[in-house]
């Protein structure tokens, strides 16, 4: 256990110009008592580690110490050679980086741990784009991605409805979503943050002048955001609908699921035949239809009236059809 605390303490530091104790604290999970006492573990063991005095000081490595990996274990090595995405990493353009990374990395690696790519790439494969769906990459997308990497402004036109618009951008982080390539950037002239489809790019050009990074962007918790944001902006109606119990179970498969959560979060309790009644947020009357049809008999809608009558027409459709086909075969 400190054996790993103390190489993973390395690579920290390896990986910044200093920290502090209290953020080596917070990383390593232990406290700044025990920090001191792995910096000088690490010392004695002929690691150059040296402490900062002072109210700016921390910990750091002497100038362009390195450390081999050899302190990864099989399961380590074989996780680090699924955190990429190949496919993505081809359409950014960053296939033969990611492919050399990749040697140095096997490279370093002990050799009882040189199949770990090979026993890797048997097990798992990442195929990203949605299924019934030719997935194609946008023309743009490495002008972007390499903007993204250098942190330099572009000019981008996108297709706006019937328009054609032009902005400029501080590009932040590229995200990929079921085959579709997003861009999330600062809008400078609006001082905020944005979503964009790549595919919806007519034109890039990168600027001569780099921007600084907000480095409390958090790309991630940006895009489950912008995704909730989304899902709510579309909600233009409700559906008063009763679920068997297997209806309840099958409804976020073919409703969203945010949707589904708040809506049997906020049900009551079933009734004396076990169904449960939900208010669920829809985009419109002809996409509620649409997906509810999936509960077949498991959902009963009760509200609007315009979507029962739908559903009660294509009830007697169905019972007519069967009836025909058990009096023809009577």
């Amino acid at each position: 256990m400190r054996a790993a605390r103390l190489i993973k303490m390395v690579l920290l530091l390896q990986s910044r110009p200093s920290m502090t104790a209290a953020e080596l604290a917070r990383e390593l999970e232990v406290s700044e008592r025990t920090v001191t006492r792995d910096a000088q573990a690490l010392s004695e063991a002929g690691v150059p580690v040296y402490a900062d005095r002072g109210r700016a000081g921390g910990y750091r490595l002497v100038d362009g110490y390195r450390t081999r990996l050899t302190g990864l274990h099989r399961g380590e090595a074989e996780a680090l050679f699924l955190s990429g995405v190949p496919g993505a990493l081809r359409e950014m353009g960053l296939e033969d980086a990611a492919s050399a990374a990749r040697l140095k990395v096997s490279a370093a690696l002990l050799p009882s741990l040189r199949d770990a790519p090979r026993t890797a790439a048997q097990r798992f494969h990442l195929d990203a784009p949605n299924w019934f769906r030719e997935p194609r990459t946008p023309e743009l997308l490495p002008a972007v991605a390499e903007a993204v990497w250098d942190d330099r402004r572009i000019t981008a036109r996108y297709r706006r409805h019937e328009q054609e618009v032009e902005r400029e951008l501080e590009p932040y982080g590229l995200v990929l979503k079921a085959g579709v390539w997003y861009l999330a950037a600062r809008v400078p002239r609006a001082d905020s943050f944005r979503t964009y489809r790549i595919d919806r790019f007519t034109g890039v050009v990168p600027l001569a002048e780099t921007f600084r990074r907000d480095e409390e962007f958090d790309l991630p918790g940006f895009w489950a955001a912008q995704a909730e944001r989304f899902a709510r902006s579309i909600w233009r109606s409700e559906a008063v609908v009763r679920l068997t119990a297997e209806g309840v179970r099958r409804l976020p498969h073919v409703v969203d699921p945010l949707a589904a959560r708040e809506a049997l979060a906020a049900a009551g309790e079933p009734d004396a035949e076990g169904r449960l009644t939900v208010t669920l947020p829809v985009e419109s009357e002809e996409v509620a239809h649409t997906q509810l049809t999936a509960l077949g008999p498991e959902a009963e809608v009760l509200a609007p009236e315009g979507l029962r009558e739908r559903f009660g027409r294509d009830a007697r459709r169905l019972a007519a059809l069967y009836e025909a086909d058990r009096a023809a075969g009577a």
